[in-house]
């Protein structure tokens, strides 16, 4: 995949087009989203080639003849339908839109957590803080407030969260534990799934969550409804916090999807601080999602708008980050990168780190 283009490569007319369909962008994306709330995409889905017209979705819809009007001539716009006569048949873009998880799981994330805090993305990006995170809760970063949300918003939130990770996971597993690890640090552990995967695939090894307080109480009641909590065990922490100690005694820590929440300053202190309790023979795993490595457009450009999530709603300044900004990083802190390989599920990058000698 390349960014470097011709600017032969899209014509003048097309360009424009384009730049209309980002003025009107949030406007295509409402519309959309109650084209599913609605059963719209599906009713005209299940009609096949044949199609629906207006009178034929009122029959099944909440919505007016007017209502479904105004989505539906749009949703042709948007190339979501196109016409037969008078019917309104499913295009390919409808399609995905219906049946991809990918897209839903996107689509959920950007409507319950980010759309009304990135009205404030202008005064994030000026300031360097979250002020979208406001129409969350009263939060310096949306971490501590994970466990606080309200229900519909935790679920988009999570499910976002683990969408990428959790297709890894098959991948991973045997790459982990080729090592043989006999205590792993989950470093920013979350609600345990990682934690998890490891002590079903490894029935000898422990784990320790590093993480906030709220995250934890989730964290070990899913251990416990899993039988393991004599394996997984609890490290309160706050990282950002440069004076609280961090877990010792692992023979491999785990950063999965956790360091692009931190700024280069940040993440510099959390590798320096994982290095210092590092033994000889210790490994550190990153498992992260770079804009650069992945192996098409549309991966790249939802690793990038994520990004745009964490200036206006999560911390005001972390990233998805390029590969050889962590890279730099991960040698400033005294590693060296021993393994390094791309591809992993959708689209994530596994940097197996050592000590430098």
């Amino acid at each position: 995949m390349s960014f470097y283009r011709s600017p032969l490569s899209i014509s003048a007319f097309d360009a424009k087009f384009e730049a209309q369909k980002i003025a009107f962008a949030p406007i295509s994306f409402q519309v959309a989203r109650c084209l599913l709330k609605f059963d719209v995409l599906h009713q005209i889905s299940e009609s096949g080639a044949d199609g629906c017209s207006i009178s034929d979705l009122a029959k099944q819809s909440v919505l007016s003849d007017y209502a479904l009007g105004v989505l539906v001539d749009m949703g042709l716009s948007m190339g979501l339908l196109y016409l037969n006569e008078e019917a309104y048949v499913l295009d390919k873009i409808g399609h995905f839109l219906l049946h991809d998880d990918m897209a839903q799981t996107n689509l959920n994330f950007t409507h319950d957590v980010c759309y009304q805090g990135l009205f404030e993305l202008e005064a994030s990006l000026l300031e360097g803080k979250p002020k979208g995170l406001a129409s969350l809760g009263d939060w310096h970063t949306i971490y501590p407030g994970l466990s606080q949300l309200p229900d519909q918003i935790k679920k988009s939130w999570f499910k976002f969260d683990h969408y990428y990770s959790d297709h890894a996971f098959e991948a991973l597993l045997p790459l982990i534990f080729k090592a043989q690890p006999k205590h792993i640090v989950d470093v920013g552990g979350n609600t345990g799934k990682w934690a998890l995967a490891c002590t079903k695939f490894d029935h000898e090894v422990v784990v320790t969550i590093m993480d906030l307080p709220g995250q934890l109480k989730e964290a070990m009641q899913n251990a416990a409804n899993c039988g393991v909590v004599d394996r997984v065990s609890a490290f309160a922490t706050d990282l950002l916090d440069e004076t609280k100690p961090f877990c010792e005694a692992g023979d491999l820590y785990w950063m999965s999807q956790f360091l692009d929440c931190f700024s280069e300053t940040e993440i510099l202190s959390i590798l320096k601080r994982a290095v210092l309790v590092m033994e000889k023979d210790s490994e550190l795993c990153i498992l992260e999602t770079f804009w650069d490595r992945q192996p098409f457009e549309a991966g790249a450009f939802c690793v990038n708008a994520t990004s745009v999530y964490f200036t206006a709603i999560a911390n005001g300044n972390s990233r998805m980050y390029h590969s050889k900004t962590l890279l730099s990083l991960i040698s400033q802190a005294g590693l060296f990168v021993d393994e390094d390989i791309d591809n992993i599920g959708l689209g994530h990058t596994l940097l197996r780190c050592k000590l430098k000698p």
